[in-house]
């Protein structure tokens, strides 16, 4: 990087405030990521706290590059945000961070613009930009992770809903009546379903059905439960086939609501696309409207753990209306 760029404020600082890790990068004008530093989010009661872990990090990443002025903050929460996307409204994994007027107090720290979004909804515009959706304009991002994310972009436009709150598909009922509780307070959600967490679960409850399962480890994992499927357990199969149709189903929803061009999933659970294409693409044949669907293209994201950062920098540079 020249002195020219190091003094010039043409990065951005995009951080993703995960339940379990903070990730921070410097981002330019093309995407190109610069640097990036990972820590534990921390726990404490203070927003504070949050704060002064996103200064340090950024911090870090700037000496780094020895840059001294960025042209903005962008912070991804996983949770959902008013309308104004100002304060966070709901952060099950960030208590301290309830009806907090986040953005004031961080452009109070950094002193300079500091743009807040949902997580997976910068992932659906890190994709749109650089990944898996790059020319569509109507599409639906799924993020199969520890829970189930969405972001929705219609006609070009992320879709943020009367109160800031829209896009959040994994809690759409998928089993009113019978499903398993969930901590949004329904029951049957696609993230019960369709989830880490739901396949660990999902493992869990099936193992007395399968004697001969490989499957008993008292640290059991998502990715454990598909490389056991992979060699031919037929307990990991069965799950991910269970994963692919009740995600199938759900697709089907989204494509009747909404008319989308473009389905990109990704997540950490999508890894296990080899397992559960099969049974998700049935079911979205079976219950999606036939005259359009086979126009619909699904398809697994393509810039992994990247995807929302680079949203996030995507939206900062455009922050004068949010827009794609």
């Amino acid at each position: 990087m020249t002195e020219q760029n190091k003094s010039s404020a043409n990065l951005v600082f995009a951080a993703d405030l995960g339940g379990t890790h903070l990730r921070g990068a410097l981002v330019d004008r093309d995407g190109v990521v610069h640097t990036q530093s990972k820590q534990e989010t921390p726990k404490a009661s203070s927003p504070q706290c949050v704060i002064q872990a996103l200064r340090k990090v950024a911090d870090e990443c700037q000496q780094r590059l020895g840059v001294e002025s960025l042209y903005a903050v962008s912070i991804l929460v996983p949770g959902t945000l008013d309308s104004a996307n100002e304060i966070v409204t709901q952060a099950p994994n960030l208590p301290s961070l309830y009806q907090f007027a986040f953005k004031s107090a961080l452009e109070d720290t950094f002193g300079i613009p500091v743009l807040l979004e949902n997580d997976a909804n910068a992932a659906a515009v890190g994709e749109m930009w650089l990944g898996a959706a790059r020319g569509a304009q109507n599409l639906v991002c799924l993020t199969l992770g520890t829970g189930v994310g969405g972001g929705v972009i219609l006609n070009g436009q992320l879709l943020r809903g009367t109160f800031g709150t829209a896009g959040e598909l994994g809690h759409t009922t998928l089993d009113a009546f019978n499903g398993p509780n969930c901590k949004c307070g329904n029951r049957g959600c696609l993230e019960m379903f369709a989830s880490a967490t739901a396949i660990v679960r999902m493992t869990r409850e099936r193992l007395n059905n399968y004697p001969d399962t490989i499957l008993r480890d008292e640290n059991l994992t998502a990715a454990g439960v598909y490389e056991a499927g992979m060699q031919g357990d037929e307990l990991g199969i069965e799950v991910f086939r269970t994963v692919g149709a009740y995600l199938g189903a759900g697709i089907a929803n989204l494509i009747n609501i909404l008319g989308p061009e473009l389905i990109v999933i990704g997540g950490g659970v999508a890894n296990g696309w080899r397992l559960f294409e099969e049974p998700m693409r049935e079911q979205v044949s079976q219950r999606a409207f036939r005259a359009f669907t086979p126009a619909v293209e699904i398809k697994p994201a393509e810039c992994g753990d990247n995807a929302g950062l680079l949203g996030a920098a995507r939206l900062a540079w455009t922050p004068e209306k949010f827009q794609i």
